[in-house]
């Protein structure tokens, strides 16, 4: 809780006990409107000095205003212990909502939590603890077991598991050791890390999350500005109509006066628009909160708003719906051993640095002699030739087969075949391709369940591979083969298949996309953790590389449109109804009371509803 929360929370039981007194004990009447005047100034004040500076700004008729006029009224009419209980309910409302939204911050503060405080730099012979601002690229820092990790950089002694919760909302640690990328805003669970930083502060990962979350609320919602128009327009028409309401009646029809502006006051404590003004922002807050929990950032309400729209989603493959690294998936051998197989074909690659070498040497996992490895020959397009252990080794495609007259058997495997002989005979092939995520199997089932009409793969992989891929998560369509314009053509294409207030969400890396990013409605960067280009890039970034967060995300968004649309249509027909009882005089300003207040804290207590969705 915060200070000014714990002032009003004083204020306001003082202000209560000061009402009960008056109306409990016998006083003389002149004495118990001392006290009512006392305890509405009060709970009250600051409302009153609100609504005065603001008339000074231009600023008239906001909920300061029409409390304040409202309340005076009463005063002026005699109705004090109404002024006192409509000035005293307004406050514990306002209170409320103050909870409410500090509530809502609590949903982003283990990510607000990443902030550094300090940084522990190697100065003139030791370790100075500093601001992070002050420590420059290259420095070095120490992080000790529970520090947080102030700057990116790399290890440069010692090991640890981090914990990356407040980034990707997932609760497995991270394993980093000498060498390895350590970023900022992780925090380090065991040993004691020194580590080179290789950006400033103002460029490290938790300043640019950071920024993205604190600068999420700028970008508003259709239905966030619906409301703010709704408001400045509404609020001076109920004030013209309680004006006419409190004068009209008793100087043309000669009504009584204390009875009309009894019923005005009334109107305008109900006219109040602070269940909308209020609750529609907190639930769009709310739910870019739930979302952040999760490892899911949204740059922004409107955001939010699309994504609970999403009709169709288009993906790219490498490292979005398949892990992006090369493996060795199959390997048959034709009268030899697998292993021996394995063995000559790492030796044969041994001094190539291609992936595909890399992904056969890692398969192998055994040290390799080099001494063994003698006249190695690499043609580019076909493969390698090299003598292992006195004998003739050859590493290809097809082409490398025929063109040394091999007899071989042709694979069917999906992926990228090598075929290998040993002196001059066929010993069978390895098939190296990436793999598709597990998570990607369970993304197509969320993304079905949450109404997403069309599912679209783009890709420049080969026809085969992608049909492969398509086939197996049981896509939509794909299109293969493409280059980046073609994607660019292709997202055009399919963005006139949606319904008018369709969207259509595109999902890659961020990186070599940007592009595509622009052009889809939402663009969506995945992987985000350590990517600059990719949080730059896109509307919405998840922080980890698992495509079925953005069910979750849609699931959040289709929640929080479902409670805005619910607060509109509930504090709308409530005021319409009782500024009609008001005007007729069958309520009171009690009942006033409760179609602004209550209203107000019924609406904030639904959006908090967002906060309670589970992935």
């Amino acid at each position: 809780m915060t200070e000014e929360m714990k002032r009003s929370r004083l204020r306001i039981i003082l202000s209560l006990v000061l009402f009960l007194i008056a109306m409990l004990f016998s006083i003389p009447t002149i004495g118990k409107n001392i006290l009512f005047f006392v305890a509405y100034l009060i709970v009250g004040y600051d409302v009153i000095l609100k609504a005065f500076s603001n008339v000074f700004k231009g600023e008239v008729f906001d909920e300061n205003f029409l409390m304040s006029i409202a309340t005076i009224g009463a005063f002026l009419i005699g109705e004090y212990p109404e002024a006192v209980v409509v000035m005293f309910l307004y406050q514990v409302g306002e209170l409320f909502q103050d909870y409410a939204v500090d509530e809502s911050r609590k949903s982003v503060a283990s990510l607000m939590d990443i902030r550094p405080d300090y940084a522990n730099v190697y100065r003139k012979g030791e370790f100075l603890k500093v601001d992070p601002n002050q420590v420059a690229v290259g420095d070095i820092i120490l992080i000790k077991p529970g520090e947080k990790i102030p700057l990116d950089g790399i290890v440069v002694e010692g090991s640890s598991m981090l914990n990356t919760l407040a980034l990707t909302g997932e609760a497995v640690p991270w394993r980093v050791a000498k060498n390895d990328e350590v970023l900022s805003g992780c925090i380090n669970n065991e040993g004691v890390l020194k580590v080179k930083v290789t950006k400033k502060f103002g460029e490290s990962t938790v300043s640019k999350i950071l920024d993205l979350v604190e600068n999420a609320s700028s970008r508003k919602s259709k239905s966030e500005n619906f409301i703010r128009k709704f408001a400045h327009y509404y609020t001076p028409i109920v004030v013209l109509i309680a004006v006419v309401l409190a004068l009209v009646p008793p100087l043309v029809f000669q009504a009584d006066f204390h009875t009309w502006i009894y019923r005005a006051l009334s109107f305008l404590v109900v006219s109040c628009p602070c269940a909308l003004v209020i609750s529609v922002p907190l639930s769009f807050f709310a739910g870019i909160g739930a979302s952040s929990k999760i490892g899911v950032l949204v740059k922004g309400s409107n955001y939010l708003e699309a994504l609970a729209h999403t009709e169709i989603i288009v993906c790219d493959k490498t490292g979005t719906l398949t892990e992006g690294v090369f493996k060795v998936q199959n390997v048959k051998a034709v009268g030899i051993r697998k292993e021996e197989l394995l063995k000559y074909t790492a030796y044969a690659e041994c001094f190539s640095l291609h992936p595909i070498a890399l992904s056969i040497k890692e398969a192998y996992g055994k040290k390799i002699d080099e001494k063994k490895v003698l006249k190695t020959k690499e043609w580019k397009g076909k493969g390698v030739r090299a003598v292992v252990d006195s004998k003739e080794v050859l590493v290809g495609n097809q082409k490398l087969m025929e063109e040394y007259h091999i007899k071989y058997q042709k694979s069917k495997d999906i992926g990228t075949v090598l075929y290998v002989a040993i002196d001059q005979k066929f010993v069978g092939t390895i098939t190296i391709a990436d793999k598709i995520k597990k998570d990607s199997y369970r993304a197509m089932k969320d993304w079905k369940e949450n109404k997403v009409n069309k599912i679209v793969m783009l890709t420049g992989d080969r026809e085969e591979i992608s049909q492969e891929v398509a086939k197996e998560l049981k896509l939509d369509s794909y299109y293969a083969e493409l280059l980046p314009q073609d994607k660019v053509e292709k997202v055009d294409q399919l963005m006139t298949e949606k319904t008018p207030n369709g969207k259509l969400l595109f999902l890659g890396d961020g990186i070599n996309d940007a592009p595509v990013l622009a052009l889809s409605d939402i663009g969506v960067a995945m992987g985000g953790l350590g990517s600059d280009a990719a949080i730059e890039a896109a509307d919405i970034v998840i922080m980890t590389d698992e495509p079925s967060k953005i069910a979750s995300a849609i699931q959040i968004a289709k929640k929080t449109m479902k409670i805005v649309k619910e607060n509109i249509i509930f504090a709308i027909t409530v005021k319409i109804v009782v500024l009609f009882l008001c005007a007729f005089g069958l309520a009171s300003m009690w009942a006033a009371v409760f179609a602004d207040v209550g209203v107000s804290v019924l609406a904030v207590i639904n959006a908090l509803r967002i906060l309670k969705v589970k992935s």
